[in-house]
């Protein structure tokens, strides 16, 4: 018997920054899930995200021994989409020039690059085919929205595609509408966050989450241009301590220390009145942000969905339902529907309801 006669298991990958999300999927049943976490002194010894790549490919591999999976029985492997060329939304087969251009970080440093990586390095070691889903750099932009205002600088697309596409779908549903017909503004709230203006099924304006829009646990979000210039020259410090301040070290850590809203939310419980401050601001700017992407589709919106982990939060979602719920209804996806939203989009493909995309054919190279 072949082995494509045996497989059967669809292997998922969602690494973040501080974890890499592991699942087996049988056709559309889950049959396993873990949440392998990473702690600070683990990734402290690797300079550069691309450089945990062997690292989170043995605990993968530690992974399925220890849950017993065969991986003679895994049909296709399948990892979150990183940040790549402009490219259009859909499931890509994972190619030579698509790793070349992860490696490098193409379009920037983030551990969603290494989905496609160690989909591509598993996929290579059992025989079978790797893909992403709906890659962050995703593009969709109307033509005036990539204009920045320096001719230097052009806007970009790079938003939580993935589950923002999942839960627009999913709200399309419980509708009973097409997506085509619909309007929604999308809240991915996270570790970054991505305020989104889909336009029946198209994202067709965002804010890019690791430099724009609202603060978030770990990044800035848009800052005082001139002040940050000024930060810059003033030799105090590196380009890549700068980096990190904008991205890993801003927003909540640089003011509280922490990245975790479960331990914020218990300091102002306990009547912190300086973290409560911060975290106002950051809900505060989160709904200015909403309100924003609202006038992109000229108040036309069916709904305002929040979602992503911070949605879990009863008091950000009710401060932000506040300063927002008068433009549309607002419904609360927390949490996030990334695996998945990776599987449905690699059984689109095995069963011929969508065909798989070639990286090389959808960009310009």
């Amino acid at each position: 018997m072949s082995k494509a006669s045996k497989s059967k298991y669809i292997l998922v990958i969602n690494p973040g920054s501080t974890s890499t999300k592991v699942a087996i999927y049988e056709g559309e049943k889950k049959i396993k899930f873990y949440n392998i976490y990473h702690s600070n002194e683990e990734l402290e010894e690797y300079e550069k995200v691309i450089d945990q790549y062997q690292y989170r490919l043995d605990l993968i591999y530690d992974w399925l021994k220890e849950e017993n999976i065969d991986t003679k029985l895994l049909k296709v492997v399948v990892g979150r989409g990183g940040i790549l060329r402009p490219m259009s939304p859909g499931t890509y087969i994972v190619t030579e020039k698509m790793v070349e251009d992860l490696r490098v970080g193409i379009g920037s440093e983030h551990a969603a690059n290494l989905g496609g990586l160690l989909a591509k390095g598993i996929g290579d070691r059992e025989g079978i085919k790797s893909y992403i889903v709906d890659p962050i750099s995703v593009d969709e932009f109307e033509h005036v929205a990539r204009i920045s205002g320096l001719k230097d600088i052009e806007r970009k697309s790079q938003v939580h595609a993935l589950n923002i596409r999942a839960v627009s779908h999913r709200r399309a549903k419980e509708l009973c509408k097409d997506l085509e017909e619909l309007n929604f503004v999308v809240a991915h709230l996270g570790g970054g966050i991505s305020i989104c203006s889909v336009k029946g099924g198209k994202m067709i304006d965002t804010n890019n989450a690791s430099e724009m829009g609202p603060f978030s646990p770990e990044r800035t979000g848009v800052l005082p241009v001139g002040d940050l210039v000024d930060m810059c020259y003033s030799g105090k410090y590196t380009l890549e301590d700068m980096k990190k301040k904008i991205k890993g070290k801003g927003g909540l850590m640089s003011y509280l220390g922490t990245l975790d809203g479960r331990v914020v939310e218990n300091r102002i419980d306990a009547g912190d009145e300086y973290t409560k401050l911060i975290y106002d601001a950051m809900i505060y700017q989160i709904g200015k942000e909403i309100a924003a992407y609202s006038t992109v589709l000229k108040g036309k919106v069916d709904n305002i969905i929040l979602t992503g982990g911070l949605a879990f939060s009863n008091y950000l979602v009710d401060n932000v339902k506040q300063m927002v719920e008068f433009i549309a209804e607002v419904v609360v996806y927390p949490g996030e529907d990334e695996m998945a939203a990776l599987k449905d989009g690699v059984l689109r493909v095995i069963r011929g309801e969508e065909k798989v995309r070639i990286y090389e054919d959808e960009v310009m190279i």
